[in-house]
Formats: structure tokens, sequence, C-alpha cells
């Protein structure tokens, strides 16, 4: 859980969803909006499998 939690990757991504979420707040509700958010989640998942390839093939320790 500790290489999750601390990797630069899925950090950046959780952090690009503040603005994501900042747009919903403020702007105006369309069809870009949905794309943010699918952006944002596709982002979060590769995040998140990239860590978990390189964790699986050794290359970040525990």
């Amino acid at each position: 859980m500790r290489k999750f939690i601390f990797s630069t990757t899925v950090l950046g991504a959780v952090f690009g969803g503040w603005s994501t979420l900042q747009a919903t707040r403020k702007g105006p509700r369309d069809w870009r909006l949905i794309l943010m958010w699918l952006s944002w989640g596709l982002t979060v998942a590769i995040a998140v499998g990239t860590v978990a390839e390189n964790a699986k093939t050794g290359e970040l320790e525990d």
C-alpha cells in the first residue's frame, strides 16, 4: 500500500483531480466536464496500473 501512497505518478494523478473538482464546482456543466472526469479516471487507473506492474517486476521496493 505504501508504494501507491508515495508514488509520484499516483500522487500527481490524484492531485490532478483537484483541478477537475474545481472545474466541476465553478464551470459550466456540459459534455466537456464528462470528458474531464473520464480522462482523470483513466489517468488514475494508468498510474495505479503502472505502479502495480513495476512492483510486480521488482522495480519498486516494499
